[in-house]
């Protein structure tokens, strides 16, 4: 039987989760990101600092999206709109857990493709209706994965990712989110 290998240091995993263990503190990070406007609907994020392990991070490099609308919305279609960003850190998140797991119960990984569609009524953002919802009104995840693995195996997979992943439970549960002007 060949070594199983999904990219993912498991070894490293269960070492800092367990020195975690010891020191919890230092599991506390706060995650940062900074936006500025381009023009119209246009704004450029940068990521490349956060708070953890007891310190200051910093990625290896300086990270930068751009978010626009599209131009059936009147703008100029820069980039992403952000509830396609939103999307986007679910499905990141759901696929690195599977990964993580799958390498942690020595199951080898062929492909992981995840498909997401956020429905939403825009008259809410757009004002025209008050009782309209602003954000998504229903999310749907579907993977499709090429593993060694049963079908139980690989709905196992996904289920622990899902039970694990951060930006799932920011999702689908209440997050205090204060909004103020310096």
């Amino acid at each position: 039987m060949r070594p199983v290998d999904n990219g993912v240091n498991v070894t490293a995993l269960l070492g800092a989760r367990e020195a975690l263990a010891q020191a919890p503190a230092a599991a506390r990070f706060t995650w940062r990101a900074s936006c500025d406007w381009v023009n119209g609907t246009h704004s450029r994020a940068t990521i490349e600092g956060y708070h953890g392990l007891g310190e200051e991070q910093r990625h290896k490099t300086r990270f930068t999206f751009d978010a626009d609308h599209p131009e059936v919305f009147a703008s100029e279609d820069h980039g992403p709109t952000p509830v396609e960003f939103v999307l986007v850190g679910l499905a990141g998140c759901l696929t690195a857990g599977i990964a993580a797991v799958a390498q942690n119960r020595q199951i080898q990984l062929r492909s992981v493709t995840a498909t997401l569609e956020g429905d939403m009524d825009i008259q809410g953002i757009l004002g025209m209706d008050g009782d309209v919802r602003n954000g998504f009104d229903a999310i749907r995840v579907t993977f499709e994965i090429d593993a060694d693995a049963t079908r139980e195996e690989i709905e196992a997979l996904v289920a622990q990712s899902q039970k694990r992943s951060a930006v799932y439970d920011a999702l689908t549960n209440p997050t205090n989110v204060s909004v103020r002007v310096k």
